[in-house]
């Protein structure tokens, strides 16, 4: 079932543990538990620490558990199988089990033990699913170091009829005790945070009696990071208050066009920039939304960054990377309909909806690549464009065109989204050339329309454009001294990874050139 490299690579893992581990399965007479028969045996071959048996006795088949032989009542289980972007997931939980540490902190690993009460998760995935893993493996990490902690994770394309009967139409999908917990990409850090709910106030305790930096950056995407890299190799003190750190990039599928790096994706290219900011002394702040800026009162004073949790950041110099989110369509039900039909994640969500009547609205490149791949899970795909005609690259539109259950709409406002109660049962669009009315009736709607700039909270005080945008110079600079800007927030003319990371270098350059022509006489306070 694995091939000879990952079995070679496999082999390898395996011989980390440090105690044996035991997996059981419950399985029955189809093709899925078959193939998880086979997956098991195979890794039980592999390494004398791990053992299988055939006699588990769950509701769910297939399904099995990993757990330490040494503390069985700590364990997790997989439902359907961990394959695709969930292998990786499968080869930390048997590690963990078996005794190899988590890369994550002590601090981190004392909070997880230290949960107070019982919790009993059920995370739905799909093998498609970029965001998923985070939540699996920190479900997986928690499960197995608290015994207080139950998670089940479940390949929803496995178990369809009950992905159906719970009404989940996205992933990934968190229940906790039965009752839906959250929908959408959580990192560990913010599930414990949920979990244990003291670890805001005193996240915003620490936070408040750190001293002022010499450069603030507010966000942690590829501008960020490269902010973040070139300030601190200068030597200078540097904090990142980021609400996840990675951003939007986190959500991005195949990136092919970062020079020098033929193919990755967002989760990888994320944890790489975090990897390398982490090589430097810079104090990463992640779950802090930043909520106002205070420009310094005379020039070469504090800046001060007010934080959600109520606490303050201050320094001499700031630089805002704050990225851009997906744009909604703003029309009556799509708010009320997220997550139960309106989705902005193709990728993640596709396999949902096999069989299924969807819906693409945009008609970029984004809008073309999600209508080609949800052409061949769904059953039908139509696509929505604003304008009179298609916006992608000419050799997405011939692939497009080439589909025969795809349907291209043009010159069209979508104006509602209409459901039952509980789920999408289709759209309203308006024809611009016509003025006339339309309904579509499908399950899914698919929104790809662009990006709005994360900067609504700056609103009077820098500069920004019309459309939201952070006014910059070809050096970064906003229209306050001593806070530059960098990124899809600003008025870079072009969106894209590569371009972000240069301006976050350009920033961080011009922050320190900024920093040494300020008078000596006041330095910065060095850390506590």
């Amino acid at each position: 079932m694995l091939d000879a490299a990952t079995t070679q690579q496999l082999t390898q893992y395996l011989g980390m543990l440090r105690r044996p581990i035991a997996l059981v399965a419950t399985l029955g007479d189809d093709a899925k538990s078959a193939e998880t028969r086979n997956l098991l045996t195979q890794i039980a071959g592999l390494s004398d620490k791990v053992s299988v048996t055939f006699d588990g006795a769950d509701a769910r088949v297939p399904s099995f558990t990993i757990a330490s032989v040494e503390q069985p009542e700590a364990q997790v289980r997989f439902a359907g199988v961990p394959l695709g972007h969930e292998f990786t997931s499968l080869v930390l939980a048997l590690l963990w089990a078996g005794g190899h540490p988590p890369k994550v902190s002590d601090e981190t690993l004392a909070q997880i033990r230290a949960l107070p009460g019982r919790h009993s998760f059920e995370m739905y995935f799909s093998l498609s699913c970029h965001n998923c893993p985070d939540v699996v493996q920190a479900l997986t990490l928690i499960a197995l170091m608290n015994p207080n902690v139950s998670a089940t994770l479940i390949e929803g394309g496995a178990f369809q009829a009950e992905v159906e009967a719970r009404g989940v139409m996205a992933v990934p999908a968190t229940f906790l005790d039965g009752a839906m917990w959250g929908s959408g990409k959580m990192t560990l850090e913010e599930i414990l945070a949920k979990l244990d709910t003291g670890a805001a106030d005193r996240a915003a305790a620490e936070i408040a009696a750190r001293a002022p930096y010499e450069v603030l950056i507010v966000g942690g995407g590829p501008a960020g990071a490269a902010a973040a890299i070139y300030t601190a190799r200068k030597g200078i003190r540097t904090g990142v208050a980021a609400e996840r750190f990675g951003g939007q990039v986190m959500d991005t599928m195949g990136i092919e066009n970062f020079i020098s790096v033929s193919q990755t994706d967002g989760p990888k290219l994320a944890a790489a920039l975090e990897s390398h900011v982490r090589d430097y002394e810079v104090d990463i702040m992640n779950l802090q939304r930043a909520e106002r800026l205070i420009p310094a009162a005379q020039p070469g004073g504090l800046h001060e960054i007010v934080l959600a949790n109520g606490a303050s950041l201050k320094a001499r110099s700031v630089i805002l990377s704050t990225g851009a989110r997906w744009r909604n369509m703003n029309v009556p039900g799509e708010t009320e309909y997220a997550n139960k039909g309106v989705a902005y994640c193709p990728h993640c969500d596709g396999p949902l909806f096999k069989g299924k009547r969807v819906a693409v609205i945009g008609g970029g490149n984004s809008g073309v690549e999600a209508a080609i791949d949800l052409a061949g899970i769904v059953a039908h795909v139509t696509l929505i464009e604003f304008d009179s005609q298609l916006r992608a690259d000419a050799v997405l539109q011939a692939k497009l065109h080439s589909l025969p259950n795809v349907k291209v709409i043009t010159s069209a406002l979508t104006t509602e989204v209409l459901g039952d109660g509980s789920k999408v049962t289709g759209l309203v669009y308006q024809d611009r050339t016509t003025e006339t009315a339309h309904t579509v009736e499908l399950e899914g709607i698919f929104v790809q329309i662009g990006l709005v700039p994360n900067t609504e909270w700056l609103k009077g005080t820098v500069a920004l454009t019309p459309r939201g945008e952070i006014e910059i110079d070809a050096r970064g600079e906003t229209s306050i001294p001593g806070v530059f800007a960098a990124g899809d927030a600003t008025t870079v003319p072009y969106k894209q990874i590569i371009i972000a990371t240069g301006a976050g270098a350009t920033a961080a350059l011009s922050a320190f050139d900024y920093l040494i022509r300020l008078p000596a006489e006041e330095p910065v306070a060095e850390a506590a």
